[in-house]
């Protein structure tokens, strides 16, 4: 893998916040943790070692990031998958709450990838490389619900273009907190990285634009189940959408940490439907799930409260 640079645009960042956050989303903090100590990474062409050096805007940090060893090859593992549909250009998979979807550097096993693999064999996409096999876009580990594989280079490349002009239509449901006044909302904030936190995303001015139609459900008192549909796909777009809007999604262990999760673990958040244009036959593909165990436990519980 060549060596990739990038240019700090915020003042006063930590270096391995800097690389973990603006180099390659596969690898973990840790693992650029080592890459900085190993000498493998440079700011305005000095070598740096020091994981928590400041940096100034303006600054090139350039990273050497070697490329995956034959031993640290993902293995195919028989992991049950819940197959919504499937020909020989793509796959349409319900991924549960709790699954990765592709490994990282140190974490090879148990994700959707690994499951991918022993599914599909050698009939994966290639274009991200051996990180990502047949991965178009991502949804979070806690997140569950439809996404989309691809089997093949040309299946690819047609629906990360798809993906790019909006063409492919991804409707959620969430339960967020509050009770949600409006039957019907269209929040246009854009997003980008947190100057508080590294870890985090926000509602900045010079964000990337950021695009969420939500539909109020149900209202439950403590809480308001939603359907929503993104109109672009920024990293963490619901989440940080709902709460810019004083709605965070129920769970969250990143944007509610402080708040009642209910009793369930990650945020209350499924990718119900996506809709596209088959890119070898030109049909238009549209799939829908039931919502999850976890996600119905939490209606129901509050449906049991109010009688």
């Amino acid at each position: 893998m060549p060596v990739e640079s990038k240019a700090c645009n915020q003042e006063g960042v930590r270096l391995d916040s800097f690389v973990t956050e603006s180099f390659d989303s596969a690898y973990s903090r840790s693992f650029y943790k080592r890459l900085i100590d190993d000498g493998k990474v440079s700011v305005n062409g000095k070598v740096i070692t020091k994981a928590g050096t400041k940096l100034s805007a303006g600054d090139i940090v350039e990273a050497d990031i070697p490329e995956p060893k034959e031993d640290d090859s993902f293995i195919a593992q028989d992991i049950p998958l819940d197959i919504v549909y499937e020909d020989s250009d793509l796959l349409v998979i319900n991924k549960p709450q709790g699954m990765v979807v592709h490994p990282a550097a140190g974490h090879y096993e148990g994700t959707l990838v690994n499951a991918l693999l022993a599914h599909c064999k050698d009939e994966l996409s290639d274009i991200n490389g051996v990180l990502r096999p047949g991965i178009v876009h991502r949804i979070d580990k806690d997140t569950s619900g439809l996404m989309l594989a691809c089997k093949n280079n040309f299946t690819h490349l047609k629906l990360a273009d798809m993906l790019s002009r909006h063409e492919i239509v991804r409707e959620y449901r969430a339960l967020v907190y509050g009770f949600v006044k409006e039957d019907k909302g269209l929040i246009d904030a854009p997003i980008g990285r947190s100057s508080n936190d590294r870890r985090k995303m926000a509602v900045i001015k010079d964000g990337k634009s950021a695009v969420t139609h939500f539909e109020v459900i149900e209202r439950l008192g403590e809480i308001t189940d939603l359907k929503l549909i993104l109109e672009t796909g920024r990293t963490h777009q619901i989440r940080v959408h709902m709460a810019y809007i004083g709605h965070p999604v129920v769970g969250d262990p990143v944007y509610a940490s402080r708040r009642k999760n209910y009793g369930f673990s990650g945020q209350a958040l499924h990718s119900q439907a996506i809709t596209f244009v088959h890119p070898r036959t030109g049909e238009t593909m549209h799939f829908e799930v039931d919502l999850p165990d976890y996600y119905k436990a939490v209606i129901n519980s509050f449906k049991g409260v109010s009688g």
